[in-house]
């Protein structure tokens, strides 16, 4: 089992997908080896870094890519056929409980789902609770065509703690609180 170590940021930053700014400077990147099934053909080198200030989480995803694509429009759209980064998590340590799912496409569209069951439960956060998702993104909107050259896109957002209590018992973040996570 793989740990990662989210910090309490000294200040809430401005969501803007800028990777290398303050508080980012002092936040160690997780670096996404693993894969499910066979390794890809096509495996962008992904970076991701966490922290928690204020009653928010914030993330942020580098992603050196290729074959980069944004034409899903819609929020809880299928951005998974989208160039995308995924956060998977469980605010505590039992994922019985469910598990929320943020898929965001290089573009900046959501889809935001709560679920107990993998792939068959799968609940829409509210579009009021999905607009509290404060989201920035480097590419266009739309990239479609795909860009067939090397592009590095970043996405960075901010989830309020408190609306997660609507879909789940959390456990909030602070030392010590240990949440499970996935990234992909």
């Amino acid at each position: 089992t793989m740990q990662y170590v989210v910090k309490k940021l000294s200040e809430s930053p401005r969501i803007d997908a800028v990777w290398d700014k303050a508080p980012w400077k002092q936040v160690h990147p997780l670096s996404i080896q693993n894969f499910m099934g066979p390794r890809p053909e096509h495996f962008p080198g992904t970076e991701v870094k966490l922290g928690y200030h204020a009653n928010k989480i914030f993330v942020i995803f580098r992603v050196e890519d290729r074959y980069v694509r944004a034409a899903t429009r819609e929020q809880q759209g299928d951005v998974c056929n989208d160039s995308c980064a995924e956060f998977f998590f469980t605010p505590d340590t039992d994922v019985s409980r469910g598990y929320f799912n943020i898929e965001i496409n290089c573009g900046g569209t959501m889809l935001f789902h709560f679920q107990t069951v993998p792939r068959k439960s799968a609940r829409d956060i509210s579009p009021e609770d999905c607009a509290q998702v404060q989201v920035a993104h480097s590419m266009p909107k739309i990239v479609d065509p795909e860009i067939t050259e090397p592009a590095t896109w970043t996405i960075e957002y901010s989830v309020p703690v408190p609306m997660l209590h609507r879909y789940t018992e959390v456990r909030d973040p602070a030392p010590g609180v240990v949440w499970r996570a996935n990234f992909f």
